[in-house]
């Protein structure tokens, strides 16, 4: 059970159950509560007796009864069952600085059992301090198929630590997830992002030019995929540009302007496009399917 926090006040009418060993599972109600921790409050419990008790002899019921369902192996080791790991952002770009973090993404694929039982599994596994996210695959997956821009680019990311059999047949049919939902995805984005930072600069004449930078890298990256149907993410050419945008020496009524020139050319690329006007669905799901019963354990 989570420690209890006896430097709190439980507030009068608060239902309770009994932790001390004469009354265990008793519940109550508190009907006298002291004004400052550590004191007694004073219980009427279920059979009509009142009882006087300290913080520590009981717990809050809702709190009981969630405690009661968590389970003793809940912090399994997670991250044994990562299938694809990767460095996305600023290093993959090659726009990376002495200062950057090295951030990596992919994805983890659980035992069955785990998503069978009561206590299934997170959609995603977080390390903060060392900037890594791995998502469990059918979020992954839901994702890619959306043309979410971080996911994407873990597919197509030059840089792969390591990738299991069933991860590098995903990357071989990465291209099912590319579609015109690109267009709508990445071309919202960008324009809610870019407002913000209109407002941004209305409110205190400051404006984060890194976010502005890696705006327009994803606008740009997002005609290349239209018109050449996969992922850049290393960036080839304008990289000195994008970075004066980071150092703040490009001014803003440019960059301004170099996002509606993208906007037109991401327009026109639409009209034009080989992408598909939906991902490939079934065929994502089928490698769900496969990759779940692989994780069947005998």
């Amino acid at each position: 059970m989570s420690e209890i926090k006896t430097n709190l006040i439980v507030p009068i009418g608060t239902q309770i159950v009994v932790r001390a060993a004469a009354d265990g599972g008793s519940v109550g109600v508190i009907e006298n509560a002291p004004t400052e921790a550590p004191g007694v409050y004073q219980i009427r419990l279920a059979d009509g007796t009142t009882a006087n008790l300290y913080r520590s002899q009981f717990s809050i019921r809702k709190d009981y009864q969630r405690n009661a369902l968590e389970f003793e192996t809940a912090d399994d080791d997670l991250d044994q069952y990562v299938i694809y790991r990767c460095v996305v952002g600023s290093r993959a770009y090659g726009l990376d600085t002495e200062q950057s973090d090295t951030d990596r993404r992919g994805i983890y694929l659980p035992p069955a059992e785990l998503h069978w039982s009561l206590q299934g599994v997170p959609e995603q596994l977080e390390n903060n301090e060392n900037q890594e996210c791995y998502w469990e695959l059918q979020k992954f997956l839901i994702m890619a198929l959306k043309a979410n821009p971080n996911i994407l680019e873990c597919l197509y990311t030059p840089l792969v630590e390591m990738a299991s059999p069933l991860a590098e047949e995903l990357l071989a049919m990465r291209a099912v997830f590319l579609s015109q939902l690109v267009y709508q995805t990445y071309n919202g984005y960008v324009m809610s992002q870019f407002k913000k930072l209109e407002q941004d600069l209305r409110a205190t004449g400051n404006i984060r030019w890194k976010h502005a930078m890696h705006l327009i890298r994803l606008l740009s990256s997002g005609v290349t995929v239209l018109k050449e149907c996969y992922v850049p993410v290393r960036i080839e050419s304008g990289r000195e540009e994008l970075l004066a945008i980071r150092r703040g020496e490009m001014p803003w009524e440019e960059v301004d302007k170099w996002r509606l020139r993208l906007h037109k050319e991401f327009d026109a690329a639409l009209v034009t496009t080989k992408l598909p006007e939906r991902p490939d669905v079934a065929k994502a799901n089928a490698f769900l399917i496969k990759a779940r019963r692989s994780m069947v354990r005998d």
